[in-house]
């Protein structure tokens, strides 16, 4: 069974448009290929498979209008290519496991009946995120699946700042701060502890900066607060979402734009944001847009405004910085925007002009899928001992 197991792990991520899978070496934790279909729900979208070469294996475009539909294009894809015995165990990113899952857990139908329970969490990911793994069921019905939380890394956050201040019963409901974003912050800190492990011992803000965007707080190698709360709209101001709001503006919303709660929720997730500000959401369009187009400008001011807000709040919670690690897609490949956040902070010792600077701030590019296959084969590993 252990040889088995070490064959290899497919993991699956689904997002708010796309869809990313790859296989992991089991053993090794070597990727082997990955993949994604993006964008799903124009009518236009692209299926794109690279080797471990980077080099091009499947490429198709296709009408792949909703989730199901890429899911059962993977699959079909993996049985053309006989890719079943190469696959000991799945593993797949969920948003949100409620207050009871927090850590990696073998997908039972117990689990599945509980967290449907809990899909009011996440209306937006987790009812996506259980249908695929239904239908990966479904396919391959031998082969164990597991799930990773998103949630799980701050889990530790303490009570102070995990739960608002709202009576008691909601609580029981699950309202609390879950954070998000979980398995990109999990993946920095062991990067850097692998370089240090002294690095456990500072303090950490890792802004994972990208369509959605939040950043975490890392005390001693623990999550001890973040910028997203019971939902990964809030915190951040991101590409389609409006990150905090004063509790007002929902009232406004719902009384004097008369909104259904579902109309809200759309305006909130999808409409608002760089979107509501510019009519762009992605941050390199904004780019090129602002010499000419103040509307742009203003976006891109209103984003960076909003980080560095947060980094001075964060810091604050900590009792200081140590490291500031940018990761994410705008993170990673936005060197201006990057300046523009730590522009003025100066008299917190982040200075990118100063080699010496007291903070120092690092660039990291993050890698979910990878920390995925590894809590995947830890776990299965685990219950092979047992």
């Amino acid at each position: 069974m252990t040889k088995q197991l070490n064959t290899g792990v497919l993991v699956i991520n689904d997002g708010s448009s796309s869809l990313k899978f790859s296989l992991y070496d089991g053993e090794t934790l070597i990727q082997k290929w990955s993949g994604v279909i993006s964008p799903i729900g124009s009518g236009t979208g692209k299926l794109e498979i690279i080797n471990d070469q980077r080099e091009i294996i499947e490429s198709r475009s296709g009408a792949f209008k909703d989730l199901k539909v890429a899911v059962n294009e993977i699959i079909r894809w993996l049985k053309d290519k006989n890719m079943a015995p190469l696959i000991s165990a799945i593993g797949h990113r969920l948003v949100q496991g409620g207050p009871q899952h927090r850590q990696p857990e073998l997908v039972t139908d117990e689990l599945l009946k509980t967290l449907t329970q809990f899909t009011y969490l996440a209306p937006n990911h987790l009812p996506n995120e259980l249908m695929a793994i239904k239908i990966f069921q479904a396919a391959f019905p031998k082969i164990p699946q597991v799930a990773c939380f998103d949630t799980t890394f701050h889990q530790d956050i303490p009570s102070y700042a995990k739960y608002y201040a709202l009576p008691e019963k909601y609580k029981a409901m699950g309202l609390m701060k879950y954070g998000f974003h979980g398995l990109s912050y999990q993946y920095i800190l062991q990067d850097l502890t692998a370089e240090d492990p002294k690095v456990t011992k500072k303090k950490i803000i890792i802004a994972h900066l990208g369509n959605g965007a939040s950043m975490a707080a890392v005390k001693n190698g623990i999550s001890v607060d973040t910028t997203m709360g019971i939902s990964p709209i809030g915190g951040l101001v991101m590409g389609t979402r409006s990150g905090d709001l004063d509790p007002g503006v929902l009232l406004f919303l719902l009384k004097q734009g008369k909104l259904t709660a579902t109309q809200l929720d759309e305006l909130l997730s999808k409409n608002s944001g760089l979107k509501a500000i510019a009519g762009i959401s992605d941050i390199q369009e904004l780019l090129q847009a602002e010499p000419k187009e103040p509307k742009a400008a203003e976006a891109l001011a209103v984003f960076c405004y909003a980080a560095k807000k947060f980094i001075g709040a964060l810091a604050t919670a900590m009792g200081g910085l140590d490291l500031l690690v940018f990761t994410g897609g705008i993170g990673e490949n936005s060197p201006i925007i990057r300046e523009r956040i730590c522009s003025g902070l100066e008299f917190m010792g982040i200075d990118l002009t100063n080699p010496k600077s007291r903070v120092a701030v690092r660039v990291i590019p993050t890698n979910e899928a990878f920390m995925i296959a590894r809590l995947t084969t830890e776990l299965l590993n685990d219950k092979i001992k047992t």
